[in-house]
């Protein structure tokens, strides 16, 4: 039985492409003296300005802070790491998050089972937080772990080992829930259970060798779970 389920943020508790598209654009514009760099920029981390689209491999997806910053530093002469970090950072602790499924009536439905809830993702955490305190979700998590909260980040499980540390949960009883293949890497690693769901930019096709089941959004987690109950 599942006691307790650790979700990623983007592209499984939100949209990736509705959420995340209006950041890079932003960002783009920010950086960029005119529209050539600014596309200039975008094919570094993966991101079609024109088109509004990433690319299935951008480092936006899955990727730390730090990690896409090393993509466009190269492409901003004399911009130290830390800068480029803090702007990006405040930027996204103000995007507009897509919902993938109305969230509070799901985490109060899973925390009513008595399930422990946490959150691991590779944003930093205090856009991680902003983003829950702006769909009133931040007090139904038990646990909220950021790429720079002191556990690294994923495809490494110190966020989740964290998680399992505080709740004292066992990991076989814990569903990580993630919409990348770092997200069930870490899982994996972890000892945890793998679900998968495709409100990222990932196909089933890229996720199914990873994870235990593959769900269209995490609307469908519920059942899944239920379904695990012994008879």
């Amino acid at each position: 039985m599942i006691a307790g389920v650790i979700f990623d943020k983007d592209g499984t508790l939100f949209d990736f492409r509705s959420s995340w598209g209006g950041w890079a654009r932003r960002l783009l514009q920010d950086l960029a003296g005119d529209t050539p760099q600014a596309r200039a920029l975008g094919a570094q981390i993966g991101y079609d300005l024109d088109r509004a689209q990433f690319a299935p491999d951008s480092p936006v997806i899955a990727g730390t802070p730090d990690e896409i910053a090393a993509c466009l530093l190269p492409h901003l002469p004399g911009m130290p790491n830390t800068a480029l970090v803090q702007r990006m950072n405040r930027l996204a602790a103000t995007a507009v998050m897509a919902e993938a499924v109305p969230l509070v009536p799901l985490m109060q439905d899973l925390r009513r089972r008595g399930l422990k809830i946490g959150l691991a993702t590779n944003d930093g955490e205090a856009p991680a937080r902003a983003h829950l305190a702006a769909h009133g979700l931040t007090d139904l998590f038990d646990f909220i772990a950021g790429c720079d909260s002191g556990h690294g980040g994923k495809p490494a499980p110190g966020q989740l080992l964290a998680f399992l540390r505080q709740t004292g949960l066992e990991p076989a009883r814990v569903a990580m829930v993630g919409d990348s293949r770092h997200d069930l890497q870490a899982g994996r690693a972890a000892g945890m259970q793998t679900v998968a769901v495709l409100t990222g930019i990932a196909v089933a096709a890229d996720l199914a060798p990873l994870a235990d089941v593959v769900l269209p959004d995490i609307g469908a987690l519920p059942g899944w779970i239920d379904a695990r109950v012994p008879a």
